[in-house]
């Protein structure tokens, strides 16, 4: 699996650089002094002690920087639902978060199929795709929240010549690890639901 892979590489790059770190310090190891070495032998001792510390750290710091790199490489988040749901849904009589029962795709299982939510694993920059299709007879009103928030819309006016509507709306957004995104239907509103029609998407563009 993609996690085995990841681990398995972390340690590849941990032995390669023990095994580094103990060549450079048995290369600048320095002789052992006499009883009667001077002062000034002890010193270039010391820095050459010194020196094989500063060299160690640095190889520690880049190891760690390859493993980091490692894992959020191997960090994938892509999501795509759909209703489900076959024929009208709505009008409702509150503004209602709608639940995309069809999962199409759903790596990194992100997207909570019971409670219509998507929940942000990493911290990064994502982005979210939603569309619906409706009638022409009642307002056809989906937004997407963010903790809450109001980010986008989508939203149509009845009509009597108008028998049929699509609409739809993205953003880029950056996330922290645990912020939700879901898309409600405003009261007074409906939707279309299928297996195919009124969708919800979105995915990992970069991690932070």
């Amino acid at each position: 699996t993609e996690m085995k892979m990841h681990l398995l590489l972390c340690l590849l790059v941990s032995f390669c650089c023990s095994l580094s770190s103990a060549q450079d310090s048995d290369v600048s190891k320095p002789a052992a002094s006499d009883k009667d070495s001077s002062s000034a032998g002890e010193l270039e001792s010391l820095k050459a002690k010194v020196e094989a510390l500063e060299n160690l750290m640095k190889k520690v710091s880049i190891c760690m920087f390859f493993c980091n790199f490692l894992h959020k490489a191997s960090t994938k988040v892509i999501f795509s639902v759909a209703v489900g749901e076959e024929g009208v849904i709505g009008p409702v009589d509150t503004n209602t978060t709608l639940i995309y029962e069809r999962v199409l795709t759903n790596i990194g299982d992100a997207y909570n199929t019971s409670s219509g939510i998507f929940t942000a694993p990493v911290a990064g920059v994502y982005y979210f795709t939603f569309f619906y299709h409706a009638g022409g007879e009642y307002d056809s009103k989906l937004v997407l929240y963010k903790n809450h928030e109001l980010v986008v819309l989508t939203q149509d006016h009845p009509s009597k010549s108008d028998t049929a509507d699509n609409g739809g709306n993205a953003v880029f957004l950056q996330l922290q690890q645990g912020d939700q995104m879901f898309v409600k239907m405003e009261y007074d509103t409906h939707v279309y639901g299928s297996d195919y029609h009124t969708t919800f998407s979105g995915f990992l563009v970069t991690q932070m």
